[in-house]
């Protein structure tokens, strides 16, 4: 059979384009390797953007398996900033159960889903793209590559080149009771902890760093606020890895074929935006599809869309690295806070940053810095 898409991979940003292409009437099939529900070692929190996105493919997520946070709290030993959404809330939910629902949605709007389909071979030209599992060939129109940070289908738009630096991440749960309604990031020694509610009296923890860093015992130990709040707390599931997470990708589409999510490149999970993003993407690819239109207007949408997120994660990054630098920002979004809620705003909203608001907390952070003094200055909610 022919279809108009064939989505390898079936985590989030495979199952949004398959829903979105099936509900402006496109024949979609998926093929995944794995069994669903399917997890990964992320954050799991849905930024508003992201939970209007899963809203409009009519993506229903069990009320008693998630939890809400308004928004996001920076927590670097004495110092802290918090800012609130503009618009909407975040939800924190397992990435098992968010996958479960994206399953149950795809199967209720008709998309053909393979699973245990390993795909061995695949290629495309300017007549469409294809794969290949061991029970046959899958043609369309478009190849759609959605397997991931380590693609396989990207090695036919030249692959990814990674930097020297790379990063990592360790997720883990604990039963616990959410005790904020906001995701909270500690700073560490070359490492973050990302602290996000999730639903079942449960919250996930994410830490983020270089191999060498993650390899220490008793990061959670360093940080006494983080462990006060845990506690004696049982974990609730296994620790799960994943990375390296920056993947500088040149091409995004090309001759039948596009990528989408993280296959289509990533830069870190600091802001949060990896599965909105991936939502928008698969929304840009499905329109460029349905009007018949070149792959390179996707290509266009695509860099638009991402062109923000890569910007400021690495400039966070680079803030991050240097203790000094990062207390001082940490410190000027404490004392801005207005400014910090509208920074906050647009990441969550999908929007571009302000240059205004960025100057702003540049300029105070730099004037902290050039008198040598980080204040403990708080905010607290």
């Amino acid at each position: 059979m022919t279809y108009d898409l064939v989505v390898v991979g079936g985590g989030p940003a495979g199952l949004a384009t398959a829903i979105l292409g099936r509900l402006d009437g496109l024949r979609v099939v998926v093929l995944e390797r794995r069994r669903p529900p399917l997890d990964k070692a992320c954050g799991e929190g849905l930024m508003p953007a992201g939970v209007r996105r899963l809203g409009e493919m009519g993506v229903v997520l069990p009320p008693a398996d998630w939890a809400p946070f308004a928004g996001v709290r920076f927590i670097d030993g004495e110092l802290e900033a918090v800012a609130r959404f503009g618009t909407g809330q975040g939800r924190g939910i397992r990435r098992t159960t968010l996958s479960a629902a994206l399953v149950e949605r795809a199967l209720a709007v008709g998309v053909d889903l393979r699973f245990d389909a390993d795909v061995t071979r695949w290629g495309a030209d300017a007549a469409g793209g294809w794969a290949e599992t061991r029970d046959g060939r899958y043609d369309g129109r478009v190849l759609v590559g959605a397997d991931g940070l380590h693609s396989r289908v990207r090695s036919l738009l030249g692959g990814a080149s990674a930097r020297r630096h790379q990063r990592f991440g360790i997720r883990r749960h604990y039963a616990v009771a959410p005790w904020s309604h906001h995701v909270e990031v500690y700073f560490g020694d070359g490492f973050e902890a990302y602290v996000t509610p999730i639903g079942g009296g449960e919250v996930g923890v994410a830490l983020l760093g270089e191999s060498a860093v993650l390899r220490r015992h008793d990061l959670v130990a360093s940080l006494p606020r983080l462990a006060a709040h845990l506690g004696d707390a049982a974990p609730t599931s296994a620790s799960r890895g994943a990375g390296p997470l920056e993947q500088v990708v040149r091409h995004t589409a090309g001759r039948g074929v596009a990528l989408v999510g993280d296959a289509s490149g990533y830069v870190d999970a600091l802001t949060g935006e990896g599965l909105t993003l991936a939502f928008a993407q698969a929304r840009a690819l499905v329109d460029t599809v349905v009007k018949g239109a070149p792959l390179a207007e996707y290509v266009v949408a695509h860099r638009a869309l991402t062109r923000s997120y890569v910007e400021l994660t690495r400039l966070l990054l680079a803030v991050t690295r240097r203790r000094a630098v990062r207390r001082a920002v940490i410190a000027a979004l404490a004392e801005e806070p207005t400014t910090f809620e509208r920074l906050l705003s647009a990441i969550a909203d999908g929007q571009h940053l302000e240059l205004r608001a960025l100057g702003r907390v540049a300029g105070r952070a730099a004037t902290d810095l050039a008198r040598g003094l980080v204040s403990p200055r708080t905010q607290r909610s």
